[in-house]
């Protein structure tokens, strides 16, 4: 699975960090805006998110993506930056292998 690394991700490893990292980004953003209704919520999700993805956790990554992205649509016209990076999260997870939505 070798590419050039400026295209993106060579292993399964690097996209698991590189979701972590927009993960990390999101959860600055969230706490920039606490004002927000339901960026307490969120950021409790956001947090256990991250938890499971050090721990390989399939399904906590599951089940916390499942959450996280149905409040997070609540806020779409509010905070759009921030389904930008989740998505961002979401294609890394799966490109490292993690199934991130239920079927």
């Amino acid at each position: 699975m070798s590419q050039d690394p400026a295209s993106g991700p060579t292993t399964r490893e690097e996209s698991r960090l590189r979701a972590r990292r927009r993960l990390d980004d999101l959860l600055a953003l969230l706490q920039k805006t606490p004002g927000l209704e339901g960026a307490a919520d969120l950021l409790i999700e956001a947090e256990g998110l991250g938890r499971a993805i050090d721990a390989f956790h399939m399904e906590g990554i599951r089940f916390r993506m499942y959450t996280l992205d149905r409040r997070l649509q609540r806020l779409a016209g509010t905070l759009p930056e921030a389904g930008a990076l989740f998505t961002e999260v979401r294609v890394n997870l799966e490109s490292a292998g993690f199934h991130t939505r239920s079927h």
